[in-house]
């Protein structure tokens, strides 16, 4: 039986002003039930626009925006859609403004019509569940970078998304904090995306992967996720990686070119 995804882009272009061609060039993208999607792509090949569009920050130059298989046309639809599909942004301090950090997480279900008793039980009981209920009355603006990023996205969690779009989550997170945030992800029982260049945090939490080449989001089916076990000099010390396993050659892998594959 087929069903309709959560949230699906057909054909959608999109440029930024005075651009000499598409950002993105008739994109498809969907995103199911309960998928897990990886998006990667070099700098500027339109990730952080794509999710952009999706949550209506932008507005595509053709093509179609579906949530649930009803076009999103007007600031009315895309406000419903952020009822129930939540975006991470890549900076924390993007996403937080309010005083304390039970303020910035109760204002989502405030926001949905929650009373303040009630969103600031939901907003603590999120925090239990992330294992952030100390920071409750932290001033967010004294948290550390790592603490600001699971409250982001602990703001994003109360509202009881369907889905949620992450941007570069593990952008200067300290292993300890990496870690938790796979955990976290992995228990949830919602759809996600994930822009990110940290194949191995991809390969712990997505099980399909997209790439962004030359203007479109490519489905990749030669490029497999998996978590890059070695050795080297200084390897006891943070690092990343981008690497990609080929099962076969293909002309239209979606993989990055071999310069790419694997970076120290």
């Amino acid at each position: 039986m087929t069903t309709t995804p959560l949230l699906q882009l057909q054909q959608v272009s999109f440029s930024y002003p005075n651009s000499e061609r598409p950002l993105l060039d008739k994109v498809d993208v969907s995103l199911d039930q309960g998928q897990r999607i990886g998006l990667i792509g070099p700098n500027g090949s339109g990730k952080t626009s794509l999710l952009h569009l999706m949550m209506g920050l932008h507005l595509p130059a053709s093509g179609r925006i579906l949530f649930k298989g009803n076009e999103l046309q007007d600031n009315k639809d895309y406000k419903e859609l952020r009822r129930h599909i939540g975006l991470v942004f890549q900076d924390a301090d993007d996403q937080l403004f309010s005083p304390t950090v039970i303020e910035d997480v109760a204002f989502g279900p405030l926001n949905l019509g929650k009373s303040p008793q009630e969103a600031r039980h939901i907003a603590l009981t999120t925090l239990d569940n992330l294992g952030l209920r100390e920071l409750a009355d932290r001033v967010t603006h004294h948290l550390s970078g790592g603490e600001k990023k699971l409250v982001s996205l602990a703001t994003i969690l109360s509202m009881r998304p369907q889905a949620m779009l992450l941007d570069e989550p593990t952008n200067n997170l300290d292993p300890r904090t990496r870690t938790r945030l796979i955990e976290i992800l992995n228990s949830l029982d919602i759809a996600y995306m994930i822009v990110s260049h940290d194949w191995d945090f991809l390969a712990e939490t997505c099980k399909d992967l997209y790439a962004m080449k030359d203007g479109h989001a490519v489905r990749s089916s030669t490029a497999s996720l998996h978590i890059h076990r070695h050795a080297h000099l200084y390897g006891n010390q943070p690092h990343e990686h981008d690497h990609v396993h080929k099962s076969k050659p293909d002309a239209t892998s979606a993989s990055p070119d071999s310069s790419n594959e694997e970076k120290e």
